[in-house]
């Protein structure tokens, strides 16, 4: 049909071209003279733009399959095999309780840490969970505060919000003094309940007040260049506690966004840098399995709430998980619901089913990937890299 078209067009030039010459009329008047040279270097045109290197993507292209799976792990510290974990299991980071700084100073604290992370081919994430009140790993110890930090309820209730506040950032600056880059908080999670589990570290108000606490702490723990994880997605209400079984919440969604997802917003849309899923059966988002090994609950936090940053589950040693699925399983099934990092006490367990799986092929490395670069761009975010 090309063929034919173009034979089509040349046979109607093929008269014009037997006619008579003639010259060609003369315009009545000139073009007007251009005083404009040839262009110069500067005005010629200039090569395309080329994007500069993805450094994300250079790391992760050095990384053998092996350093990519240690660093979905952030593991319980066993203080007699820290420094050789760290290189057997090329660890993503460590997060550390409250017998990690029994008979410490600042000073001991920070030289182990800086062990660590001399050891580490890649920046370690140390982490805490430093809430305040019934949940403190430092300032329990007098070597680090003269009294322990009061938790954001009871202060909110003794002094205010502005309070509250001066006590996060006190907390922020004894963290990063230690080089602990991590502070598992805020606890985003509203609890009406005396009697539940969580009602304590909850900050015991409406969203709109729990939301305004999560926002302002968020940006002050940047401001620190400490890691923020809301916790306990998609929120613990007034459930069980998952670290003795399983606990199922039966609220409608409809309930949970107009409550309890609020404050976890505000956070996102504070630029939190990671958000700890839980273990309970949020049964709106997924009847069957626990939020931290479903895949439905990690798909609702990207696509409709858009968080782009680290997903952690809670740690996987809590009977609500090993009772069901045991420590190998449920650490691959946590990579193929869509977490990037695992808290794991049972690391040497875990690391090695998880690997298994990659190597087998049920976690693709497409998969593996994807969280791997969510943990270095956080280490990026946190100027660990």
């Amino acid at each position: 049909m090309r063929v034919f078209s173009i034979l089509l067009c040349l046979a109607l030039l093929l008269p014009l071209s037997g006619c008579t010459a003639s010259e060609p009329p003369v315009p009545e008047t000139l073009p007007p003279e251009t005083t404009e040279g040839p262009p110069t270097a500067s005005e010629e045109a200039l090569p395309p733009a080329t994007l500069p290197p993805d450094p994300i993507q250079e790391i992760l292209e050095n990384m053998s399959i092996e350093e990519r799976v240690g660093q979905l792990f952030l593991a319980r510290c066993e203080d007699s095999t820290a420094v050789q974990d760290i290189a057997q299991y090329h660890l993503g980071g460590f997060v550390l309780f409250g017998s990690d700084f029994n008979g410490q100073t600042p000073d001991t604290i920070r030289e182990k840490l800086n062990t660590y992370q001399a050891t580490a081919k890649i920046p370690l994430l140390i982490a805490v969970d430093e809430e305040g009140g019934t949940v403190t790993r430092i300032s329990r110890y007098p070597a680090f505060r003269e009294m322990p930090f009061p938790s954001p309820r009871n202060a909110l209730k003794n002094w205010g919000m502005d309070r509250v506040m001066t006590v996060e950032e006190e907390k922020c600056k004894l963290l990063s003094s230690l080089n602990v880059n991590v502070n598992l908080g805020p606890v985003c999670d509203i609890s009406t309940d005396p009697a539940a589990f969580m009602y304590a570290r909850s900050l015991g108000e409406d969203p709109a007040v729990t939301s305004d606490f999560v926002s302002r702490t968020v940006s002050l723990m940047a401001g620190c260049q400490v890691g923020s994880v809301l916790k306990h997605f998609p929120g613990y209400g007034n459930n069980a506690d998952t670290h003795t079984g399983i606990a199922r919440d039966s609220r409608s969604l409809e309930e949970l966004e107009s409550r309890d997802l609020l404050p976890f917003a505000a956070g996102i849309d504070a630029g939190c840098g990671g958000i700890l899923v839980s273990h309970t059966i949020v049964e709106a988002m997924d009847d069957a399995l626990p939020a931290s090994l479903s895949p439905a609950v990690h798909v609702y936090l990207r696509e409709t709430m858009g968080f782009q940053g680290v997903i952690l589950t809670d740690d996987l040693v809590m009977q609500a998980i090993t009772d069901a699925y045991g420590a190998g399983e449920a650490a691959v099934l946590a990579v193929l619901a869509g977490n990037d990092l695992l808290c794991s006490t049972e690391y040497d367990v875990q690391y090695e089913a998880v690997l298994a799986a990659v190597l087998e092929g049920r976690i693709s490395f497409d998969t593996l990937n994807s969280a791997v670069r969510h943990v270095l761009q956080w280490k990026m975010d946190l100027k660990l890299l």
